[in-house]
């Protein structure tokens, strides 16, 4: 048998792989973002990557009831929404590097075949397949820049879909030196009520369909609803083949950011740091920030309730980003916002000051397509008359757009063309360079632009600044044909793209807080930054709740 050697694409830096086994949602995502924390605040630099199994080439043409929301980078990947967690606890960027698919694997190996790449061979999954999953997975370390690559394996183990990433596992520890990779498997000890007891025997046969697939794992994540005792973490240490204290207890928590505390106690990051023998951190994390982030978080000296109206509220996944985004503001703001989730479908005219009855703030949320459309609408309508604050994401600003031109400009017919094709008046009308696209998958404005905010705006008070830059997902746009009708009756343009001259923020001149972006504020928004316009879309929230006291 020939001599372990590292891989050809030399590593530069430690990989974790992070798998799954029971039951999906376990939360593989949040350890994942948990452990890099902790890495993070020990002075390792950590990224985390993502590998999902489904042969979409990416999430974007997925249904939000499908995958949940469709995650978008800086350089316009649009992603799986762990990466979203990823940023919120590490506070730095991701990339189309950090979300691969077995849909995006495959396409890149059949372009080379038809290419000419592999002339004369026979293109199979192994060795081909899992050759560029592991150039994937090896590729975020191999620039000096990260200490700690972690990856996370998309499904269970035992699902078809899964089996070449893992089979791509078992081939790079063979081929990593030593000490250069580490597998942590995240696995259920579900409570039998009626026996009062967990059970380990799910455990075991998770496990067990791991080492089938030639992979043992050096760590165990249990999760579990109660505490594991010492004698039931023996047995799983003895029948799993890992040692006692790699038996970690992962208890369902009251916040998703408690869990790097929790893993802290646990002591994952030590467990870690030992087995992969990695040098050069501190002997324990700062995590003094992240605490006082909780502290705020769960002590909280105002309340306020805000709507949040769209067409998926049916899955909370769906609308993610935004409802974190709503926790960090919270947070900076010590104020618990409960957040009433709305149906947009069901919202007309003649209720829409019975749904929105008592809220303090109405956000209306990004989406596509006809359904729900008018719903939003109205919702503007109420909010614009009634003073309250409101905040408009993407369809959302689209929306108030054409609210304000019916019954403000009284444009009869006012619309998007994206809704009605033959509106007189298309306020709102699908950019030139979209309008040739057929292909529907990675087409659309997506990324970070650049944004130029007028000097004294609500939005550049926000920010604290006059230049931002913020990430899109869209085909349509404001129509600027119309834009001196509304700056004159008082809908400002606050934010223009520099480049291009597209509309980018909209508010409303003599309003409390009328604001809205066509880009995706909460994707950027973290638990040490968080978003500044959700930040004084709440504060401007707790002042409406007292002047209604």
């Amino acid at each position: 048998m020939p001599d372990r050697t590292p891989t050809s694409a030399a590593a530069t830096a430690k990989y974790i792989f992070v798998t799954g086994g029971v039951t999906s949602s376990l939360g593989k995502g949040i350890v994942s973002a948990s452990l890099a924390k902790l890495l993070q605040a020990r002075g390792f630099r950590v990224t985390i990557q993502k590998f999902d199994p489904y042969i979409n080439i990416d999430p974007g043409t997925l249904n939000p009831y499908e995958h949940g929301e469709c995650f978008v980078t800086d350089d316009g990947a649009e992603t799986d929404l762990d990466l979203g967690h990823y940023e919120r606890f590490l506070n730095t960027p991701t990339s189309q590097a950090n979300n691969v698919t077995t849909g995006r694997i495959y396409n890149h190996v059949i372009r080379k075949e038809r290419e000419g790449a592999y002339l004369g061979k026979t293109v199979q999954v192994v060795p081909h397949i899992t050759d560029e999953i592991k150039r994937r997975m090896l590729l975020l370390g191999q620039g000096g820049e990260f200490d700690v690559v972690i990856t996370e394996i998309g499904g269970c183990i035992g699902d078809i879909e899964s089996l070449p990433f893992v089979e791509a596992v078992r081939q790079l520890r063979w081929e990593l030196p030593p000490n250069d990779s580490l597998v942590i498997h995240l696995t259920l000890l579900p409570y039998l009520a009626a026996a009062g007891e967990l059970k380990t025997k799910p455990t075991q046969h998770s496990v067990r369909d791991l080492r089938e697939a030639g992979l043992q794992p050096d760590i165990l994540v249990c999760r579990s609803e109660h505490p594991i005792p010492m004698e039931m973490r023996k047995k799983i240490a003895l029948f799993c083949n890992v040692k006692i204290n790699s038996v970690i207890e992962s208890l369902d928590a009251d916040s998703i950011y408690s869990v790097p505390l929790l893993m802290l106690k646990e002591q994952l990051d030590d467990r870690v740091i030992k087995k992969m023998k990695l040098s050069g951190g501190t002997p324990s994390p700062d995590l003094e920030s992240w605490k006082d982030f909780l502290g705020r978080l769960k002590n909280p000296t105002e309340e306020v309730t805000i709507a949040l109206v769209g067409k998926y509220v049916e899955l909370p996944d769906a609308y993610k980003s935004i409802n974190e985004s709503f926790i960090h503001a919270g947070a900076y703001n010590e104020c618990k916002v409960t957040v009433r989730s709305i149906q947009s479908e069901h919202i007309n005219v003649d209720n829409v000051a019975q749904l929105l009855h008592g809220v303090d703030g109405v956000l209306v949320a990004p989406g596509f397509g006809e359904r729900g459309f008018e719903g939003k609408v109205a919702a503007i309508k109420y909010v614009r008359e009634k003073g309250i604050p409101f905040f408009g994401i993407c369809l959302g600003m689209q929306c108030a757009v054409v609210e304000f031109a019916r019954n403000v400009l009284q444009l009869p017919g006012a619309s998007s063309t994206e809704m009605d094709a033959q509106t007189p008046h298309p306020v709102i009308n699908m950019m030139e360079e979209q309008k040739a696209i057929t292909q529907k998958g990675g087409t659309m404005r997506l990324g970070a632009y650049n944004c130029e905010l007028r000097k004294g705006s609500k939005a550049a008070k926000a920010y604290g600044r006059n230049h931002i830059s913020e990430r899109h997902r869209h085909r349509y746009e404001f129509n600027n044909d119309y834009l001196g009708q509304f700056e004159e009756a008082g809908l400002l343009a606050s934010g223009v793209n520099p480049d291009t001259g597209l509309v980018e923020v909209i508010e409303l001149r003599d309003h409390p807080w009328f604001v809205a972006g066509q880009f995706h504020p909460e994707l950027k928004s973290t638990v040490q930054n968080p978003h500044p316009l959700f930040v004084r879309f709440v504060r401007a929230a707790i002042q409406h709740h007292k002047n209604e006291i």
